[in-house]
């Protein structure tokens, strides 16, 4: 574990020099935070065991939960398959780079704790251009999860990052605020019609513009079987407070908050504008449009990282819509959810 964690910040200029340092560490089997699209990553060497053991160090993440490894080029994805299904060079040419992960049958290139131990590996190609510079000087897959001690939200700032692993990485490279603010999308094209694993960046909708047929896999909700992606296991998402989900319309989340309030008067609310506006409460975040489920899915960690529990004692939020980029806003607040209240 490293004492001092080095912070560059490329948020307004990328620096070469900033690059190459980073990929540097990378090849000398550090861990180093850096910038995608979706979330912060932590990143080491794919191929390295040892490497990758200080992934799960500095997570506090348990081994048999598999990681996404990350490439540069696709030249990097046949060093680590057996072979890419024609199904998946098609997604490659339409959502890569972008938030898209496919899962493919592994050739055992990547070390056994990036894939715990299965025969399939999960492969994307970021689409931010300070994780693609350091993934091409680097010249290594890497595998990079989520940037924070395992359990809480995901990190979308450098700060996110600098809370939860300052002491623990070897460096964070700041490039920013991320764009789509929750993880990517995972797709098993390991079956004959493509399977949704997680559901996030890239939407179903967009994957069936594509392809004839796309399944949403039932195991998403049953915590017995062994994951076969990042996300499916565990408690995830989970700020410092116990978060309750509200399912219902606005009046009935206004009911719910004036009654829940008489025992919890340390109350604190994420919500869209639209229900903000109507409730008569001090500690609230908007998070956006529930028109724009988009703008929402970039402010939900954020939101989530925002209250401490010294400060509140329970977080009322908003359920959305399932529908695109809701269907992943949705399954990281049941995940990071300790009670749902519903009116149907």
């Amino acid at each position: 574990m490293t004492n001092q964690t080095k912070i560059w910040n490329v948020s307004t200029t990328i620096n070469e020099e900033t690059i190459q340092e980073a990929a540097a560490l990378l090849r000398d089997q550090q861990v180093v935070a850096f910038p995608t699209e979706t979330v912060y990553g932590l990143a080491a060497d794919a191929t390295h065991e040892a490497a990758v053991q200080r992934i799960f160090e500095a997570k506090g993440r348990p081994a048999d939960n598999p990681l996404i490894v990350h490439v540069g080029n696709r030249e990097q994805v046949k060093q680590l398959v057996t072979e890419i299904p024609e199904v998946a060079h098609r997604l490659m040419d339409e959502f890569w780079p972008g938030p898209l992960t496919l899962i493919l049958p592994s050739n055992h290139t990547a070390s056994q704790n990036v894939t715990a131990g299965l025969d399939t590996v999960a492969v994307r190609m970021p689409s931010h251009p300070v994780a693609l510079q350091i993934l091409q000087a680097a010249g290594l897959p890497l595998a990079a999860p989520s940037a924070n001690r395992s359990g809480r939200p995901s990190p979308t700032e450098a700060d996110h990052v600098k809370q939860d692993l300052d002491g623990r990485i070897a460096g964070i490279v700041d490039g920013g605020p991320t764009g789509v603010g929750v993880e990517s999308t995972v797709l098993d094209c390991t079956s004959e019609i493509p399977v949704i694993l997680r559901p996030g960046g890239v939407t179903k909708e967009d994957l069936e513009r594509i392809l004839p047929e796309v399944m949403v896999d039932p195991a998403l909700a049953d915590q017995k079987e062994q994951p076969k992606s990042p996300g499916m296991k565990y408690t995830h998402y989970a700020p410092e407070s116990p978060l309750w989900l509200i399912e219902g319309d606005d009046d009935f989340f206004q009911q719910q908050l004036l009654h829940i309030k008489e025992e919890n008067p340390r109350t604190a609310v994420i919500a869209s504008n639209e229900l903000a506006e109507k409730l008569d409460h001090e500690v609230i975040t908007a998070c956006g449009s529930r028109e724009n489920l988009p703008e929402i899915a970039v402010q939900l960690y954020r939101a989530l990282r925002q209250y401490k529990k010294a400060d509140i004692d329970v977080i009322l939020c908003e359920s959305f819509e399932e529908k695109g980029v809701g269907a992943a806003i949705m399954n990281r607040l049941q995940k990071a959810a300790t009670q749902k209240i519903t009116q149907y």
